[in-house]
């Protein structure tokens, strides 16, 4: 299983902390399919202990991933677009508040600033959505985002029609076959199911 042996994945955390196994399960599985994984994490994600998960234990399991320091500040962040780090930058979990950032080129995280970064090399970005608010408030920058260049989505369902209808969640398995495709330039269609 080397389909992505030598390729560079900007692997970056935003807090939607109830996603972070399947984060961390299909991090694995880049690595298990050859990639070069550059760990990021926003502040917040690196500094907040859940009912998922201390903050000490989700940096620990991403590192133990990756084989490398967390990369969790703007100034860390910087260098990944004019060091050529990465072949793309995939967002996973990313927030509809991170999305959102990302619609309006604001910079104001380690992951904000690692995409800014990376996409000044016009290399693809995939964002695994995650987020109790995908259809109401965010919606509009998420749908900026699927008209942008270089943005591509983990095909994405609302996990709870009935508890939140507002809700929409990356199928995080479909992760791995989603980059083979942004690298391609292509988006995995349908989008949201």
């Amino acid at each position: 299983m080397n389909e992505l042996k030598g390729i560079k994945i900007g692997y970056a955390l935003t807090g939607s902390y109830c996603t972070f196994a399947k984060a961390f399960e299909q991090a694995e599985r880049l690595v298990e399919m050859g990639a070069e994984l550059i760990p990021i994490m926003s502040e917040n994600a690196a500094a907040t202990s859940t009912r998922f998960g201390s903050a000490d234990e989700n940096i620990k399991k991403l590192k133990e991933i990756s084989g490398k320091d967390i990369i969790c500040t703007i100034s860390a962040a910087e260098p990944i677009g004019p060091k050529n780090m990465t072949d793309i930058m995939v967002v996973a979990p990313c927030t509809s508040n991170t999305a959102n950032k990302l619609a309006m080129s604001i910079t104001d995280t380690a992951v904000t600033m690692a995409v800014k970064s990376h996409l000044r090399k016009g290399k693809p970005v995939l964002l695994a959505i995650a987020s109790n608010d995908s259809l109401m408030g965010s919606a509009k920058g998420i749908g900026m985002l699927f008209g942008s260049k270089n943005y591509y989505f983990v095909p994405m369902v609302q996990d709870d029609i009935n508890e939140k209808p507002s809700s929409l969640v990356a199928d995080f398995s479909m992760l791995p076959h989603a980059v083979s495709a942004a690298l391609d330039g292509k988006q995995l269609r349908p989008i949201i199911r």
